[in-house]
């Protein structure tokens, strides 16, 4: 499993390990979690970055609910054996 350290806005690092990745009506995804085994959060992460010939990717949580759900659809369907709750 892929981990990616994630600076903050305030200028903290964060690590995170990939589950997954997807591209939903255009826009990457990532499925992370904090956690490398056991059962843990996961978040879904997009990639809203301006510049595609950027060294650095720029990713934000998804908060929209509708946008949330066609992701974790994706997801589901790529990983059928995580629960998603």
């Amino acid at each position: 499993m892929e981990k990616l350290t994630f600076t903050t806005d305030d200028g903290e690092a964060q690590d995170y390990y990939v589950l997954a990745e997807t591209t939903v009506k255009g826009s990457q995804y990532l499925l992370v979690t904090e956690e490398n085994e056991g059962d843990t959060d996961a978040f879904i992460l997009k990639d809203v970055s301006t510049d595609a010939s950027a060294e650095d990717a720029v990713y934000e949580p998804v908060e929209d609910e509708e946008e949330m759900h066609l992701a974790m659809e994706a997801f589901d369907k790529m990983l059928e054996d995580i629960d998603f709750e």
